[in-house]
């Protein structure tokens, strides 16, 4: 009997990402390849691609080195969403065998067996690409992922139907899609039968679940039917929401959110820019006045909620004017913190043509700006959680003798290292802030470990 061929996985990017990358594992393990860590000798390097920042692409190249000098034999295959935008791009480089693009991915097993079927044919021939025009990307496949044992990343929806002046997701990932209510509850409930504690719900543009149930662009179902429909799945413990777009996050959804049994009270709202000169050059769909209606709503019904912010700086027509707008607006709004991202030019978006750029100097002192705000913000949320109750869930890694884990609102807390208690939840009292910033607590009572 021949051993089994071995499979390595790395991914880029999003968390929408790591649920396809563990799918595509799910179904080689199911072909009877065996995974092994990146690291390790394999017979297959599967790299899951990313282009939304530009470090993404450069990261490639060495990631590809990295699958190489562990085994020059390898067959290296690329997929995702640099793999659509730029296929022949990455078949270009050197070590690469196979690019598929956003309909070929899950189809990546018979590529590869092909592939081995004929490898020495093959390799004659370089880069193999498969990569669909993007308009053919109208169908769905479901995904998840369970890394780390206490939180699994659940997709309910792919592909985005906005036209963001910056951004290359549509282009990557076709039309706004969405999985069955029916494959979403049972997905979930395979999860919870792992024993895993936490789902986080991710997608494209998750707010728009329904558009695309059932291969039209009728809502079947929204959002917050999809958050109703899940919190009755039996053995759930926490739900959390990725990323909502603030013009789809309702207030009817907040409200259930409020009072739901599982859903917690953290939500990211992609804000981009504080000033509404900026938010039209990007086509974005609000204007700061709905973001603060949608904060001020959360804080109303969730005085305790963690509120993260996405914000994009430098982008062309960011004048000091308007960054300093973004910069107090934000200073002034109750959020907890922030993902700050650099613009970085895209080929073929209206914003790479745009006039008014931003020099890359300015770029990096005006991030450097937010992130320090960022950091103000996030001490102060936590500042004022402590001397209250909250229910912590612990994570699986060893950080320097310290297990850490997290509050239902996103508070992150340590305590000394415990195998015995990953993946377990705990009724906790937060009580200070350690000099690296994270946050300690008492037990509610001591906990029984086996």
């Amino acid at each position: 009997m021949k051993p089994s061929k071995k499979v390595a996985y790395y991914t880029l990017g999003c968390k929408l990402n790591f649920s396809e990358t563990a799918t595509i594992a799910r179904n080689f393990e199911g072909e009877g390849f065996d995974r092994v860590d990146f690291s390790e000798k394999a017979d297959i390097y599967v790299i899951n691609t990313c282009s939304v920042t530009e470090n993404a692409d450069k990261r490639f190249k060495s990631i590809v080195k990295k699958a190489q000098k562990a085994n020059p034999e390898a067959f290296v295959a690329a997929v995702g969403c640099y793999a659509q935008l730029k296929p022949e791009e990455l078949a270009d480089v050197d070590g690469v065998d196979l690019v598929l693009g956003a309909t070929e991915k899950f189809k990546i097993t018979s590529y590869i067996n092909e592939l081995l079927a004929n490898p020495e044919r093959n390799r004659g021939e370089g880069a193999q690409v498969h990569s669909c025009e993007i308009e053919d990307a109208d169908f769905y496949v479901g995904s998840y992922s369970v890394g780390d044992r206490t939180r699994a990343f659940l997709k309910v929806q792919d592909g985005c139907d906005y036209k963001c002046t910056y951004c290359t997701i549509p282009l990557a990932r076709g039309i706004s899609r969405s999985d069955t209510l029916e494959n979403v509850l049972k997905n979930a409930a395979e999860i919870s039968a792992q024993g895993i504690k936490e789902i986080v719900l991710t997608g494209v543009n998750i707010g728009d679940y329904g558009k695309g149930e059932f291969g039209n662009k009728k809502h079947e179902h929204t959002f917050l039917q999809l958050c109703e429909a899940l919190d009755k799945v039996k053995g759930v413990e926490r739900l959390r929401i990725s990323s909502i777009e603030p013009n789809l996050l309702k207030n009817e959804t907040i409200d259930f959110v409020a009072q739901s049994r599982t859903f917690v009270p953290h939500f990211h709202i992609p804000l981009q820019s504080g000033s509404n000169d900026l938010l039209k050059l990007m086509r974005r769909r609000y204007m700061r006045e709905l973001y603060v209606d949608r904060v001020s709503k959360i804080k109303e019904v969730m005085p305790d909620a963690c509120i993260g912010v996405d914000v994009i700086v430098g982008f062309p027509g960011e004048t000091e004017e308007r960054f300093l707008e973004t910069y107090h607006f934000l200073n002034e709004l109750d959020i907890s913190y922030l993902h700050v991202f650099t613009y970085s030019e895209r080929d073929n978006t209206p914003a790479a043509q745009m006039e008014g750029v931003v020099p890359k100097k300015v770029r990096a002192k005006r991030s450097k700006m937010l992130r320090g705000l960022s950091a103000k913000k996030r001490r102060a949320f936590y500042e004022s959680q402590l001397g209250s109750s909250r229910t912590i869930l612990f994570e699986g890694e060893n950080k320097a003798g310290y297990i850490h884990g997290f509050t239902e609102n996103y508070v992150k807390v340590k305590a000394p290292w415990n195998p015995e208690l990953v993946n377990t939840v705990h009724q906790v009292t937060l009580t200070e802030i350690d000099e690296d910033g994270l946050v300690r607590f008492e037990y509610a009572k001591e906990p029984i470990l086996a």
